[in-house]
């Protein structure tokens, strides 16, 4: 599995991602959706702003995907396409898209697993379509203008460490 610097989002990216995600969250009456990727960090949040720390939340979804895959293959699985954690008044609902991000659905008491997992189906479909492409032009070469943005970076933080 390559790594998340081997894919670049793109605006239009971006703004179709939002779409997607805001469709889907008003076809199946849930709170927020969010794309996580499996290196623990955080592509996109659509719906209702987290109260909680966005940054750990993305970190613990990639390590619990990444441990449900180790217990499928334990009982003989080669993978978990979806987990599904309930609490009393919150659930959320995970989806591997295209084995590279995670789709994160929260929800309340105002919808049902059910309607959730319904219409994530399709989502499902449509993000994997939309990241398996992303993915492909990103292994063709990142674009120069990153490149050059990461070549800078390095050199602002070598001058802020005295490097």
């Amino acid at each position: 599995m390559a790594g998340a610097s081997s894919w670049s989002l793109r605006e239009d990216d971006s703004q179709r991602i939002h779409v997607i995600l805001a469709e889907l969250l008003r076809e199946c009456n849930a709170r927020t959706a969010m794309i996580v990727d499996r290196a623990g960090q955080m592509v996109s949040v659509v719906g209702e702003e987290p109260v909680f720390d966005s940054v750990a939340f993305a970190s613990l979804t990639a390590a619990d995907f990444s441990a449900n895959d180790q217990l499928a293959r334990m009982i003989g699985e080669p993978e978990f396409g979806s987990l599904f954690h309930q609490g009393e008044k919150e659930s959320m609902y995970l989806a591997d898209i295209a084995r590279r991000v995670i789709l994160v659905v929260l929800f309340d008491n105002r919808t049902t697993l059910g309607l959730v997992k319904l219409r994530v189906r399709q989502t499902v479909v449509d993000l994997r379509q939309m990241f398996e492409a992303m993915f492909k032009r990103g292994s063709a070469g990142q674009p120069k203008v990153e490149i050059d943005f990461l070549g800078e970076a390095e050199d602002e933080i070598d001058k802020l460490f005295g490097a």
